[in-house]
């Protein structure tokens, strides 16, 4: 999701104009304080939001448009930036006051660097740091962390022996490790081949993973033949909201070989010192956003169809972050 938006960024700036933003759809639900309650002195204040084209962004951009209406503010809805390079550059321009980010996406893509930092929260301090030169504030992340995985159809875990670890498919005969990826993560460096091989089954070898047990499908082609048993391995995205749609299973990644893309509030430093109270509205709800949360809101949009707005809404209330307005 991440690589592929960044090499799409060419097309993307084509279809922006200016800085790069496009307006998003402005439909915001109405909403009242809850939790969330108005900050004095701000009432007519302009801020800007920006956000991904992309379910996830969408809704947690929504998420933001919320909190801070109720805080107060005249928000200024830019999600739906056709892609991570133009977001990014919103930030870094100031022409965008606060969007969601990838503790990961900004360490290996708008930073430059090869190697992950496996701990999540080291991984999250080292990009917090080096954007503090870059006029950025990382708030703290979330748990949630939208990172590589691998699935199983829940229904064929005993005929796997109820493997529950990506070390486990070691233990599993070889007509059995059958994988379904795209084709960027079959040649990524932080893709199929290095990941096996952290695993001790290498791909391309008879004693571990022949290449004639990987399919290569589109991305969202993956879910559905997992889902059909088609391969017993599919690639997956933590967060992804079919994943409990179809009764898939993730298995841990317990040699912590995947990037750690954990989401977090980014706010230029400038707009938070003079609000610092925007701390406190993502501090209350940052926490509350795990990857089951989460796959729960993406499938709500993805497989019911929902409008992102109103998902933003029902569960902010839900929470007791916001009231209906």
């Amino acid at each position: 999701m991440r690589a592929r938006l960044v090499a799409l960024a060419a097309t993307a700036l084509l279809a922006t104009t200016g800085c790069g933003l496009q307006a998003a759809t402005q439909y915001t639900p109405p909403s009242a304080p809850g939790s969330i309650e108005p900050i004095d002195g701000v009432e007519g204040d302009e801020i800007v939001v920006g956000a991904k084209n992309f379910t996830e962004q969408l809704i947690l951009g929504k998420i933001a448009v919320i909190a801070l209406q109720v805080a107060g503010f005249d928000v200024v809805d830019r999600t739906n930036i056709p892609g991570s390079v133009p977001a990014r550059q919103g930030l870094v321009d100031g022409d965008i006051d606060m969007e969601w980010e990838y503790t990961g996406t900004a360490w290996l893509s708008y930073f430059g660097e090869s190697d992950p930092i496996p701990d999540p929260q080291e991984q999250w301090e080292a990009v917090r740091d080096v954007d503090e030169g870059n006029g950025l504030t990382w708030l703290p992340p979330a748990e949630a962390n939208n990172t590589y995985a691998f699935a199983v159809r829940s229904e064929a875990l005993p005929e796997l022996g109820n493997i529950s670890t990506l070390s486990g498919i070691a233990e599993l005969p070889v007509e059995e490790r059958t994988f379904c990826v795209e084709s960027e993560f079959a040649s990524r460096n932080d893709g199929l081949g290095p990941m096996l091989e952290t695993y001790g089954i290498p791909l391309g070898d008879p004693q571990g993973v022949p290449r004639d047990n990987i399919r290569i499908l589109d991305t969202g082609a993956v879910y559905e033949a997992t889902d059909d048993g088609l391969c017993n391995f599919g690639e997956v995205f933590t967060t992804d909201g079919r994943i409990p749609a179809l009764d898939l299973t993730v298995l841990e990644d317990d040699r912590g070989f995947f990037p750690a893309y954990n989401i977090s509030p980014v706010v230029l430093t400038e707009t938070l010192e003079e609000y610092p109270e925007l701390a406190d509205i993502f501090g209350q709800i940052t926490p509350l956003l795990t990857d089951e949360v989460l796959q729960v809101l993406n499938a709500r949009v993805d497989v019911e169809g929902e409008e992102p707005a109103d998902v933003a809404l029902d569960w902010m209330v839900d929470e007791g972050l916001v009231t209906r307005g």
